[in-house]
């Protein structure tokens, strides 16, 4: 993928487990020819070993060039942070661990919806926002897990609407959406 041309806007990048939408995200930044790289807002939790190893993964194969929030819970604090005057684009990544995070924490779903989606309009930065599509499967067969996939659904249908660009990648490939 060859892109020049500068960021701009609000992406909302969807894709399943391990299709490349992290790759590609990455890729939209870096090869936009911003100086700098960009600000990677992970909400991603070390729960386990395993999901420890898979964070220190991304932190080494982003390289220097990225300058990493962590922030879990909080995405609105860490987006109005990062929204000054010629800062660099902003890649979330992602938004299902952000709500999952907010499920377990037992916060108010909706509220932390509307707060993000009140929010995003008004940033002055190109924005990626990176998230799992998880409604193609089968209907789980636990509340908890329903749940999830009902709010990923609400919050992707609300950032789609919101967003300049959507794009789905399947197997590495990006396909434009809006």
């Amino acid at each position: 993928m060859t892109h020049t041309e500068p960021l701009a806007g609000i992406h909302l990048i969807l894709g399943g487990a391990r299709s490349g939408k992290s790759r590609f995200a990455e890729n939209l930044i870096t090869q936009a020819g911003q100086a700098g790289g960009g600000t990677y807002i992970a909400t991603g939790r070390a729960w386990d070993a395993e999901m420890a190893n898979r964070i220190d993964l991304h932190k080494q194969t982003r390289g220097d060039l990225w300058h990493t929030i962590e922030e879990p819970l909080d995405l609105c604090a860490a987006l109005r942070a990062c929204n000054q005057p010629d800062a660099q684009p902003v890649l979330v990544d992602c938004l299902t661990l952000w709500v999952t995070n907010l499920m377990l924490e037992d916060r108010d779903i909706e509220a932390e919806f509307d707060r993000l989606c009140d929010l995003v309009p008004t940033l002055d930065i190109p924005v990626v926002f990176v998230s799992n599509e998880v409604g193609f499967g089968i209907v789980p067969e636990n509340a908890m897990a329903r749940a999830f996939r009902d709010h990923a659904g609400r919050l992707h249908q609300r950032m789609a609407a919101l967003a300049d660009k959507v794009t789905l990648v399947v197997a590495g490939i990006p396909m434009q959406v809006k």
